[in-house]
């Protein structure tokens, strides 16, 4: 029983932090450039675990090879990834679109998983795939605006291409590691990176004001200290494909969140997509084990 509750429990806080993003993103944008925001996240999160990790004694990957490949999943899941959203919403992509191109990363990595990891995706789940996109459609549909250019489309593209080849590289090459020395693996490069282009393609000024103080302690201790270690949890214990289905739940948490904290609207379609959305993920889930 307690396992069972555990393997519930534990995807479904990941989603419910893991949906914080956009509205940490929202409040700290105005305040720095994109890039800029993301390498002082990522700086926080290499001092922070490697300060636990050397408190705690947790174990460091023992290879270069288990580095690297620590590193390219940080680069795909953290770099690509939250640095194609934060410049998609930097340059005027609505997070309403920018959750919708993002939340093709299921049936993506479906496709892919079946490909690369030779991953069997049963009729039910290919089911819940199709079912979960067209919620999650349902939900943005009425926040999609115009206004954006194709450069911040093709962010949110790399954003999803990023987010969908790193679960499925991590899934293959770091299926166990420790979360706190890992975290500090996958960050270190992400960092570097991050920084590098900062530098070369933003003034890198910051208005530190509360609100933006507010933001980056959150993003940092909930988000990519809390939520990335769920998501390390779920890809060692499931699927790729089950672990991308839970990000089928993410558009619409945000949007609850969205109508708590900003007073946005919750139409009957959007609604009726939550619905979706959630029955998606159930068909989606790994079929019972005998």
């Amino acid at each position: 029983m307690t396992t069972n509750r555990t393997t519930t429990l534990l995807p479904l806080g990941f989603v419910l932090l893991w949906s914080t993003g956009f509205i940490g993103a929202r409040l700290g944008l105005p305040h720095a450039p994109p890039l800029t925001f993301l390498l002082l996240r990522y700086l926080a999160v290499v001092l922070l675990m490697t300060l636990l990790a050397l408190a705690t004694g947790a174990p460091w990957p023992r290879t270069g090879r288990q580095w690297l490949h620590l590193g390219i999943a940080g680069l795909l899941i953290h770099g690509v990834y939250l640095g194609g959203v934060f410049i998609a919403i930097s340059r005027g992509l609505p997070a309403g679109v920018t959750s919708l191109v993002v939340g093709l990363q299921p049936l993506l990595t479906a496709v892919t998983a079946g490909l690369l990891l030779k991953e069997r995706v049963s009729r039910n789940q290919w089911l819940g795939l199709m079912l979960g996109f067209v919620g999650v459609a349902m939900v943005v549909a009425g926040k999609i605006g115009t206004g954006f250019g194709l450069p911040a489309l093709l962010a949110a593209l790399a954003a999803l291409l990023g987010i969908t080849l790193g679960l499925i590289y991590q899934k293959s090459f770091c299926a166990s590691f420790d979360w706190r020395s890992g975290a500090v693996a996958q960050f270190i490069p992400t960092a570097l990176l991050t920084g590098l282009l900062a530098w070369a393609t933003e003034d890198m000024r910051v208005d530190w004001q509360g609100e933006f103080i507010f933001a980056l302690g959150w993003l940092t201790l909930v988000l990519s200290l809390g939520a990335i270690s769920l998501l390390n949890w779920l890809v060692r214990r499931g699927s790729a494909v089950n672990t991308a289905s839970w990000f089928y739940l993410v558009p619409p948490f945000t949007a609850v969140f969205a109508w708590l904290l900003f007073g946005e609207t919750l139409s009957g379609q959007a609604l009726l997509g939550m619905g979706l959305a959630v029955l998606g993920v159930y068909l989606a889930r790994p079929p019972a084990k005998a």
